[in-house]
């Protein structure tokens, strides 16, 4: 657990068995602690009855002792990036003004190894390199908030078997069985599969194999970052992104990629949604220029090489 002095912690709570098995974690590891575990949950609004659903919770997360318990409810905004991707960025805004209100000292979320695996498999199918065979991370800053991922190295089925243990009745997430989503079709179709045909533990293979190139990839993209915002521009037209050309073309094509996809999503391109192709295409451009060539990009984006030394960016024009 993160060791901040007093300051609280907070534990993302959905009432599923990977969230309630952290928090019961959570209050456990902290009982003689001066710092306070405060249980929140975030309500989608996306399903019938979603607001005593998260009533239940914030119950159940009191029963179990949580010193303080929280809910808010956000507006997911799916009309660019989809719901899933939608919903994900409204509920780490929400969690990270809870922080904030409560001073956290982190933000506790309840990814496991299953999670870990299901999105490396997520990302090599969109075609994202590297990036996606190092899944998520262990710990991220949003702002000024600390985000942690403390399950990374636990089995779903290790979390649904605490619950029990505990006692601890745990929802199932209808949206987790949903077609309609990728991961699910990845957690109940490609998964069984994998499993079958290469045999057990092929998530923990997944998940291993994430965190051993996890430091490679997040030295790469250390040193693209300062690389971006070296070669970034001042701009206070259209989307604000644009970058020097000549400052990234020699540092070849591993930063040329790294670099691309900064800017995009700087320029406002849903990540879910920016898949290799336009990571490509924006690259060439850094590479050797593209001329009058313009690129659209998802998010109603487009790049486009603005004068002889700029990658630029603007909003795609919608006809009609």
């Amino acid at each position: 657990m993160p060791n901040a002095g007093a300051r609280p912690v907070l534990v993302a709570c959905s009432g599923g068995a990977d969230s309630l098995a952290l928090l019961s974690a959570a209050i456990f590891e902290l009982k003689r602690s001066p710092r306070s575990v405060i249980g929140v949950v975030v309500d989608h609004g996306l399903q019938d009855g979603s607001a005593e659903h998260t009533q239940r919770v914030v119950a159940q997360m009191a029963t179990m002792g949580a010193d303080e318990t929280a809910s808010i409810r956000v507006h997911v905004d799916a009309t660019a990036i989809g719901v899933e991707a939608g919903a994900r960025e409204a509920r780490y805004a929400a969690l990270a003004q809870l922080a904030t209100h409560f001073g956290a000292a982190a933000v506790l979320l309840g990814h496991t190894r299953d999670d870990q695996a299901e999105t490396v498999l997520l990302g090599l199918a969109r075609g994202s390199g590297g990036r996606s065979i190092a899944g998520m991370r262990r710990g991220f800053r949003r702002g000024d908030i600390r985000f942690e991922r403390p399950l990374l190295d636990v089995a779903r089925e290790q979390t649904e078997a605490a619950c029990r243990h505990e006692g601890l009745d745990f929802w199932v997430d209808p949206h987790n069985s949903d077609p309609r989503f990728r991961r699910s079709r990845v957690r109940h179709d490609v998964m069984p599969v994998l499993e079958q045909h290469l045999g057990p533990g092929v998530a923990a293979t997944l998940a291993r194999t994430a965190e051993q190139l996890r430091p490679d990839m997040e030295f790469l993209d250390d040193y693209a970052q300062r690389l971006f915002d070296d070669a970034r521009e001042p701009d206070t037209e259209r989307l604000g992104v644009r970058v020097t050309i000549s400052k990234v073309r020699p540092m070849g094509r591993a930063m040329q990629t790294r670099v691309a996809r900064l800017a995009a999503l700087e320029a406002g391109c849903p990540a879910d949604e920016l898949f290799a192709v336009h990571i490509t295409a924006l690259a060439d451009l850094l590479a050797v220029g593209g001329g009058q060539r313009q690129i659209q990009l998802p998010g109603h984006v487009t790049g486009y090489q603005d004068g002889p030394d700029t990658l630029a960016f603007r909003r795609t024009v919608v006809p009609g």
